[in-house]
């Protein structure tokens, strides 16, 4: 005889929670938002994509690198094809610019044959062999020793940190609770449910519960009693170099790739500036994202080989990131076989943000797999509100906007043309750090770095959220920026 409390559990909307507010943990939250659910995403950072998701090389892409016989190979190919859509949805930059692989020898051409075959067992979109005319025709700025390469024109450029502030946006807009500085310590069974323990006293309760931690991801599992693994971290540093470089490609450059790495790359960023590398380098630290001379003269050369008129002149910053590696070079995704209602979702490093919607939509199966009931909802909303931006209109076009809010005549930040009330949006919208206010508008990330418009940014901070100038903060806290008396 089925109990009431049975019949009440059954009607309840069920309640997953998922850790980790990065780029897979976002798609998968917002997937969930369409169905009748209460979703907690929950993030040990202060805002969402500060952890993996923000220094990445920000790449769609193309479909070949990796062997059919991969799941992630699958979700990449899955993923891209999803971000056309996303794009109209959401409004984040993204632009399907294009990848060559160029080759520098005969040998290289060796192995691009090899890639090309991949592709196209793949499915990867339009892939071509190309000839040494064809690459040149692709890329004029190409070193003269190239010999021929791989053209893969469903391949793009997307900025990863806004992509994931508007999945979040729009997941928050269908519901899901984002509750960010969960920094989760402990984990327990009770009553047939998983409550989930922060540091900092708070506590949720979850029928499911979707590991999607990045870096912490084995950390979590070990709390939920789940399966042993270990996250190697793997650094990866870049350079930025100015929009106004001359060796600014029109298309992502790969060289031929490693056993280890898909190598150093040259990329036109979805925004105009230019990025190269990434490193590739185990380190042991999860919070070691440092940056070593030696390492970034190396990037110099090696984006040179492809581009030699790369010029250290051209360099405006210089960060890394870090990759959340396993031992498998697979995606790990399934339902754990020791811990109850329990989703893995580790390993994902490239192409884990291509991958990233296909991703979502397979842990929802994964979660009705695990008998999660999931009922669509009538009223979903797929769209996030643009927001005008005073870069994207000519002195005409402007009159209206500037009409209806004059703070858009006030520019800010100058180095990338942004205003005074893209940054005011973003503030009334959560992000109140300067890192979270750079992701979000581009403000301080021009040639300046923000030399010229971070204290007129912790003023409008300062304005708008009532804080104090000693709360302000670089990234949350332990990152304050002011201390003492003004």
């Amino acid at each position: 005889m089925t109990s009431t409390a049975d019949k009440s559990a059954a009607r309840r909307r069920p309640s997953i929670a998922v850790i980790g507010a990065g780029v897979s943990g976002a798609c998968i939250a917002r997937q969930l938002s369409a169905y009748e659910t209460e979703v907690f995403l929950l993030d040990r950072e202060t805002d969402v994509s500060f952890g993996v998701s923000k220094a990445n090389s920000g790449i769609v892409h193309g479909g070949f690198h990796h062997s059919p016989k991969y799941l992630k190979t699958r979700l990449e190919i899955r993923g891209n094809l999803m971000f056309d859509r996303l794009q109209r949805e959401l409004d984040f930059p993204f632009s399907r610019c294009g990848i060559l692989v160029v080759a520098l020898n005969d040998e290289e051409m060796k192995y691009i044959d090899h890639l090309y075959t991949q592709g196209v067992e793949n499915g990867a979109i339009g892939i071509e062999m190309c000839s040494r005319e064809r690459m040149f025709e692709l890329e004029p700025k190409l070193n003269g020793d190239c010999v021929g390469g791989l053209h893969a024109p469903g391949g793009g450029v997307i900025e990863p940190y806004r992509f994931v502030f508007s999945v979040v946006e729009s997941a928050c807009k269908n519901g899901v609770h984002l509750m960010t500085d969960f920094n989760v310590t402990a984990a327990e069974r009770r009553d047939d449910r998983h409550v989930i323990h922060a540091a900092d006293g708070r506590s949720v309760q979850a029928d499911y519960v979707v590991n999607a931690a990045g870096l912490y991801a084995d950390e979590i599992s070990s709390l939920f009693g789940a399966e042993e693994f270990t996250i190697h971290p793997r650094k990866g540093e870049y350079y930025l170099l100015d929009r106004m470089t001359r060796a600014a490609p029109q298309r992502v450059l790969f060289p031929v790739p490693t056993r280890v790495s898909k190598g150093m790359l040259v990329i036109p960023t979805a925004e105009g500036t230019v990025l190269i590398g990434p490193t590739a380098e185990e380190v042991e630290d999860k919070a070691d994202v440092s940056t070593n001379a030696d390492q970034l003269n190396q990037i110099l050369d090696q984006a040179r080989k492809m581009i030699p008129v790369v010029s250290q002149t051209d360099v405006i910053a210089a960060f890394s990131g870090l990759r959340p590696a396993l031992e498998d070079p697979d995606f790990y995704i399934d339902i754990s076989g020791k811990a109850p209602n329990l989703i893995q979702v580790a390993g994902i490093q490239s192409p884990g943000l291509t991958a990233a919607p296909a991703i979502g939509e397979y842990v929802k199966d994964l979660l009705k797999k695990a008998g999660c009931r999931l009922t669509e909802k009538a009223d979903f909303d797929p769209i996030v509100t643009k927001v005008p931006r005073i870069r994207d209109f000519t002195p005409f076009e402007a009159i209206d906007l500037l009409s209806s809010n004059p703070a858009y005549g006030n520019l800010v930040c100058r180095c990338e043309s942004i205003s005074e009330a893209e940054i005011v949006e973003a503030i009334r919208r959560g992000h109140t750090t300067l890192d979270a206010i750079k992701y979000y508008t581009r403000a301080q990330m021009g040639r300046c770095q923000g030399g010229f418009c971070t204290y007129k940014i912790i003023k409008l901070i300062m304005r708008e959220t009532g804080a104090n100038y000693d709360q302000i903060t670089k990234r949350g806290r332990g990152s304050e920026l002011l201390t003492g008396r003004l």
